[in-house]
């Protein structure tokens, strides 16, 4: 028997590669192990060469390890678009979000807000300066370590306001999703995957990389709160 596909994802695409996994092994026979960690720690991991034949990252994440040659040259294949959410914990008031200026307010009024390591983190951060608040705001951010959920941070009553992507929030017990960011100020971070230059089962690799790409797996990733790439 073949070993199994190993992957390493970070953590925003854990659900959806766990069932497109399922899926691919229904279809196929061949078994896929993914692990999702921080997508830092990803990154350094797949660059450093443990032995992952996948790596699904933010799409700006997988460029820099293709140019680094972590990942074979030409295997990098865009899967989904991800937006980004706001939470609130659970019986808490769900502020207006549903314009720019809504969204804007809620933040002003937020006692401490919570974001992301990730690209979303940073997308946030930019949005605050160009509003001008980046000052005002700095002491009432909270970051969420690597690999912790923005969610549990609301959860616990550590941030009054959480931003991360939708597939993060809308598994997590303890919050309440207000929804996505509205459409001119919108973060959407696209994930890709590649083939890892570690892997021993390149062909393989590829194959499952098709069907995460292909329309098959298009139902999967709208229940998980993205859009296909």
């Amino acid at each position: 028997m073949s070993p199994a596909i190993r992957g390493i994802s970070s953590m925003a695409t854990r659900e959806l590669l766990a069932e497109l996994a399922a899926a691919h092994r229904e279809r196929t026979g061949e078994a896929v192990q993914v692990e999702s960690v921080g997508g830092v720690d990803a990154a350094r991991r797949v660059q450093a060469g443990e032995d992952f034949d996948i790596v699904v990252l933010a799409s700006d994440a997988i460029a820099r390890l293709a140019a680094a040659g972590a990942v074979l040259a030409g295997s990098k294949v865009d899967l989904l678009h991800s937006p980004v959410a706001v939470a609130v914990r659970a019986g808490a008031a769900v502020p207006d979000i549903g314009s720019e200026n809504a969204l804007r307010r809620a933040v002003q009024a937020a006692a401490t807000i919570g974001y992301s390591t990730g690209p979303s983190g940073t997308a946030l951060l930019r949005l605050f300066e160009r509003w001008g608040l980046a000052a005002e705001l700095q002491p009432r951010l909270v970051q969420a370590p690597p690999g912790v959920p923005v969610g549990a941070l609301v959860a616990r009553g550590e941030a009054a306001l959480g931003f991360q992507q939708l597939s993060e929030l809308i598994h997590l017990e303890g919050i309440a999703v207000a929804g996505v960011l509205p459409p001119p100020v919108a973060i959407i971070t696209t994930f890709s995957g590649a083939v890892c230059a570690a892997s021993s089962r390149p062909e393989a690799a590829r194959r499952l990389l098709a069907f995460m790409a292909s329309p098959d797996a298009g139902s999967a990733k709208r229940r998980q709160g993205m859009e296909p790439a």
